[in-house]
């Protein structure tokens, strides 16, 4: 039952203010060297982490929102307000605004000027 319910959320994970965890934050795993912008929302079930023999971890902007369900991994750089959808893999550098979804994710919609 331990692993159904927790989570591993380091503290040294760099995670600004208001970033918010809903279901306390049930089933999150953070790598120790992410960066989660601040106003960020990650669902449950989330992973943020880094991929075998690559030292960088993934970088979260601002406002940022991550769906239950989504791996987050490399050396890649989420921009601000971007959206990933529940259950997305993300391998791949996210432009600001815009929503990825699937496996891999791919861009379904890109920020509206």
């Amino acid at each position: 039952m331990r692993v159904l319910f927790a989570c591993d959320v380091p503290y040294a994970a760099r995670i600004g203010e208001n970033t918010k965890f809903p279901h306390h934050a049930l089933g999150v795993v953070i790598h120790p060297r992410a960066v989660i912008g601040p106003g960020c929302h990650i669902g449950h079930g989330v992973t943020i982490g880094g991929r075998k023999g690559i030292e960088t971890v993934p970088m979260l902007g601002r406002d940022v929102v991550v769906g239950c369900g989504a791996t987050v991994l490399g050396p890649i750089s989420i921009g601000d307000g971007a959206m990933i959808g529940a259950g997305a893999v993300v391998l791949h550098d996210v432009p600001a605004g815009a929503t990825v979804a699937g496996v891999p994710a791919r861009i379904i919609k890109e920020k509206v000027a």
